[in-house]
């Protein structure tokens, strides 16, 4: 049982999550190690296996955590704004998904090996922060396109948070895939993670 206060126990886990995500931003994933992100806090490495077992389970986390702030993004539009057109929503919708690179980024990994290596109740409080994702996105649904089928608006959900997997390699490209693209031959135009989010968003809205 992790000893402590209630804030200490919650300021080490950020503490851990930070670490995590700081070197999330040089690093990849593989990379990254309990030593490294031991290296990167104030405390000792076997510390950290007192709130975490595994790197999964940071970036799990770590995964939630972005889920939350988007949810605040959500709800922002859904409690700022009387009406909304089509259009309008789907424009800030994209602009929500387009400040959270690192969520992106996250789900563009493989998420199988990060949920099959954490615990029941690790995996059900990330997915907490998910299911509020989809409960933020139908609500913004009901509050603003009310004439949609109740079918349109599980279709949106079913179409749009599988799409979301795919958005970060699309939006985000190194000079050395950019590079490989060209002596492929491949002729891509390439657009800002607002764009490609913007142009799905419309499309499954009907605008």
């Amino acid at each position: 049982m992790v000893k402590g206060t209630p804030e200490l126990i919650a300021e080490r886990r950020e503490e851990i999550i930070n670490a995590c995500e700081k070197l999330y931003q040089t690093m990849s994933f593989k990379d990254i190690t309990l030593k490294e992100i031991g290296n990167v806090t104030s405390f000792s490495r076997p510390t950290i296996y007192n709130y975490f077992e595994t790197k999964e389970e940071i970036f799990l986390a770590l995964y939630e955590r972005e889920y939350d702030r988007w949810n605040a993004d959500l709800e922002a539009i859904l409690d700022g704004n009387e009406t909304m057109t089509r259009e309008q929503l789907a424009s800030a919708v994209a602009a929500s998904i387009g400040k959270r690179e690192q969520l992106l980024k996250l789900l563009s990994m493989n998420n199988y090996d990060m949920e099959s290596n954490s615990r029941p109740e690790r995996l059900v409080s990330f997915k907490a922060a998910y299911g509020k994702s989809l409960r933020n996105v139908r609500a913004l649904l009901d509050k603003f396109c009310p004439e949609m089928k109740e079918e349109e608006k599980q279709s949106f959900l079913y179409v749009f948070f599988p799409f979301m997997f795919g958005i970060y390699p699309y939006g985000e490209v190194t000079d050395k895939q950019r590079k490989a693209m060209e002596d492929a031959g491949v002729d891509f135009a390439y657009q800002s993670v607002y764009d490609i989010t913007y142009q799905c968003l419309i499309r499954l809205l009907g605008a």
